[in-house]
Order: C-alpha cells, then sequence, then structure tokens
C-alpha cells in the first residue's frame, strides 16, 4: 500500500506540474485506496473529497498571490497546469512526506488494522503548518473533526 501511495502521490503531483508531491498529494492518493476511508472521513464532516484537489490548487494560487505573482490573460491560467514528468531513480519528496511517513509508521505501531486511507488523513493532518491545513481550513474542515472521523472510518472498517 506505501508503494502505491507513492507512486500515486507523485503522479498528482506530476498532474499538477510538481516534480515531487507533499502530503496534499498523499492524501489526493488515499481517496483512490479501494478501502474508501479517506474519502469517507471527509464526508462525515459533509465535506467532499471531489473537491480536495481544487482547494489544493487553489492554496497554490494564493500563495503565488501572497508574493506578488499575478497571472494575467496573456499567461498560462492558474488553473491550467502543465504536467511533468516522473522523476526517475531515488524517490524524492517534499518534506512535509518525511513527516506524514514518520507519523503513518507510528500510526502503524499502535494499530492493528491494515493501513488504510483514513490513517493517510490522519497522518496529513498531524502537521500545523503547510499546504494540507490550509486547504482543510479552506474547505471549513476542522482537522480535529477529521481526525475523529478517519479515526471512526478505521474502527469501523477494521471491526467489520
Amino acid at each position: 500500500t506505501v508503494k502505491t501511495l507513492c507512486e500515486k502521490a507523485e503522479q498528482h503531483a506530476n498532474a499538477s506540474g510538481q516534480r515531487e508531491p507533499g502530503s496534499e498529494h498523499f492524501v489526493m492518493a488515499a481517496f483512490g485506496l479501494s478501502d474508501g476511508t479517506a474519502q469517507n472521513a471527509f464526508r462525515r464532516l459533509n465535506a467532499d473529497p471531489n473537491q480536495f484537489g481544487a482547494a489544493v490548487a487553489q492554496q497554490y494560487n494564493n500563495a503565488l498571490h501572497d508574493v506578488g505573482i499575478e497571472f494575467s490573460r496573456g499567461n498560462l491560467p492558474v488553473n491550467e497546469t502543465v504536467p511533468v514528468p516522473a522523476i526517475n531513480g531515488i524517490y524524492k519528496a517534499k518534506p512535509s512526506v518525511k513527516t506524514l511517513i514518520a507519523t503513518l509508521w507510528e500510526l502503524k505501531k499502535t494499530d492493528s488494522a491494515p493501513l488504510m486511507g483514513a490513517h493517510v488523513v490522519l497522518a496529513a493532518i498531524s502537521a500545523q503548518f503547510g499546504v494540507t491545513p490550509r486547504t482543510l481550513q479552506s474547505m471549513g474542515i476542522d482537522p480535529a473533526s477529521l481526525a475523529a472521523a478517519a479515526k471512526a472510518e478505521i474502527a469501523s472498517t477494521h471491526s467489520a
């Protein structure tokens, strides 16, 4: 599952014009896992997991705007990204992914359930700063509530 997550996260990053995935791309990858727990955690809060990618893109747009980069009609529109090819060789990711993987490892030490999308959501929201927390805030999602929803998904799936 970790290999699949890494590959899918990289694909999400590359599709959005980034060479290295961040924790936000791992959340998007978790939405694609067959267990459905990442998406269900969002749905428990009446949040649409399909809106997460657009909300992430908006965070990048806002960051560019905040540093004075504006896009005019003559430039490539912000919502139209140019995909980049995957990097061959050693897997590279943004620093937020190191924290996410370490948190996933700690979660798995205390949980006998197989790795699920909801675990990835829990690990991703453990960060206080970065794209993922800003994205959740922009979507009106409280991280503590999402953590509780993710834990409930893990518990309900594990007990089924």
